[in-house]
């Protein structure tokens, strides 16, 4: 049970845990450190205070009653003796937790005084108008009726003078501990951030530079690692790349001298049927072939550029109408948006081919664009999928069963789709075409740049 609330209750950053955890920590402190001064220091002082005054008030009693009649209504009302409280004098003050240090003492006080002086001596504390005693003095034995109150001045210990001082020193002690604790851990922060930054940077397929390790000790083995980790990505891209090469050209030159021989072996005028169904295979090894070095490649090293995507939309489905295929366009104004040209256009080719091959019928491209984000939706008017079929397309080598009539593909169309999608940061997304049919929705973050960077001419404006 405190398992499931318990994360909800801490904050979701390490900056925040760590100052929560100071401040709590800092606060226990303080709390202790004053309840060890209330205990252990103040408290002695003030059973003192009271048992020297408990002293003086009986000295005081003693002295009252051995005075002459004559002299001692002169002395009592120097004194200001009266023979009733006053009523402000009984009001009880009002609990305040800032006061609680004082009310502490104040009991502290009167339950010592009150164990040093006679029970028929009560002690009243006045807040009221004025902080004062008032000690109840023993009747005279010429009149045994006329006992009277007098007002007393309180001790300075019994007061907690110099108590303010220390508990506003404690308190901007333990804010100055927080504020240091808060300092250092933004300190410790920022490499966090930077690693957070470069690990992105690496995921959208970009070489960040290399990380600082002159800080401390465990951020900068940390920052190593990462060094380490992105050189060694480094060379493994560039090791699959010089593999890719070397296996496009080995393949591919064995292929052209097989489509070179066929026809020279071929006599002139003999049944060509055979070397047509070869070049067909042929050419799906190579396409084939290509899926294949696509699939690897899919930009990662092509620059990115701000520019206008509709017009990329607008010069494909031209291409694809010269070739008899006739697309739908709805383009609505679009800001620039950041891309690499050969990945998107290679993007927007295979969603507009698989529209062709496996819809057929309904073709349409529609642009939009939200306050963070632009999309492109492909659709066509073809067998709907599943939800958890059109997610598995996202993998490679997987293939819809509205596929299975068609040969020649791999299953890494749509794959090369998810992954340059997500090298523009960025996703795919499947939707039911109203009418029937699918829309598949590509989804570009827009990212703001500066006034210095190369837009292509005849590029739209953020608004």
């Amino acid at each position: 049970m405190t398992r499931a609330w318990l994360p909800r209750l801490l904050p979701k950053t390490l900056l925040t845990r760590n100052i929560v955890l100071l401040i709590v920590l800092v606060m226990l402190s303080q709390i202790c450190a004053l309840g060890v001064l209330m205990h252990y220091v103040q408290r002695p002082r003030v059973e003192r205070a009271a048992a020297v005054f408990a002293t003086y008030v009986k000295t005081m009693d003693q002295l009252l009653a051995a005075t002459p009649p004559g002299a001692r209504a002169a002395l009592t009302a120097r004194l200001d003796a009266r023979t009733a409280l006053p009523s402000e004098a009984t009001v009880e003050p009002a609990p305040s937790l800032m006061l609680a240090y004082r009310t502490y003492q104040r009991s502290v006080f009167l339950d010592s005084l009150r164990e040093h002086l006679p029970v028929d001596m009560p002690a009243l504390w006045q807040s009221e108008g004025g902080q004062r005693l008032w000690i109840r003095m023993h009747a005279p034995a010429d009149a045994p009726r006329a006992p009277y109150w007098i007002a007393l001045p309180i001790p300075e210990d019994a007061q907690g003078a110099g108590l303010d001082a220390a508990i506003l020193l404690s308190l901007g002690l333990g804010a100055l501990a927080a504020l240091t604790g808060y300092v250092i851990q933004r300190h410790l922060n920022q490499p966090l951030q930077q690693l957070t930054q470069a690990a992105r940077r690496v995921s959208a397929g970009e070489t960040p530079a290399p990380l600082p390790t002159d800080g401390p000790t465990e951020i900068a083995t940390v920052s190593s690692a990462f060094n380490q980790m992105t050189h060694a990505l480094q060379q493994a891209e560039a090791t699959r790349a010089l593999m890719l090469a070397g296996i496009s050209h080995d393949i591919r030159t064995p292929l052209t001298k097989l489509r070179l021989s066929m026809a020279m072996a071929m006599p002139d005028g003999s049944d060509s049927s055979f070397v047509v169904a070869a070049e067909s295979y042929l050419d799906q090894i190579e396409t084939i072939l290509q899926q294949f070095m696509d699939y690897a490649g899919s930009g990662e090293r092509e620059p990115a550029e701000a520019g206008d995507l509709n017009a990329l939309i607008e010069r494909l489905a031209g291409d694809f109408a010269g070739l008899g295929h006739e697309f739908a366009l709805s383009l609505a104004v679009l800001p620039a948006v950041a891309y690499r040209p050969i990945s998107m256009m290679r993007l927007l080719m295979n969603l507009m081919q698989n529209a062709i091959v496996y819809g057929g019928s309904g073709l349409a491209v529609r642009s939009w664009a939200t306050g963070e984000a632009a999309y492109v939706a492909v659709g066509d008017r073809g067998k709907g999928l599943t939800a958890e079929e059109l997610e598995q397309l996202k993998a490679p080598f997987q293939r819809g069963r509205n596929a299975r009539a068609h040969s020649g593909g791999t299953g890494l169309g749509l794959a090369i789709v998810e992954r340059i999608a997500r090298l523009h940061g960025g996703g795919v997304q499947f939707h039911a075409r109203e009418g029937g049919g699918l829309e598949v929705w590509v989804v570009l973050p827009l990212i703001a740049y500066p006034a210095t960077h190369p837009v292509p001419p005849g590029t739209p404006h953020p608004r």
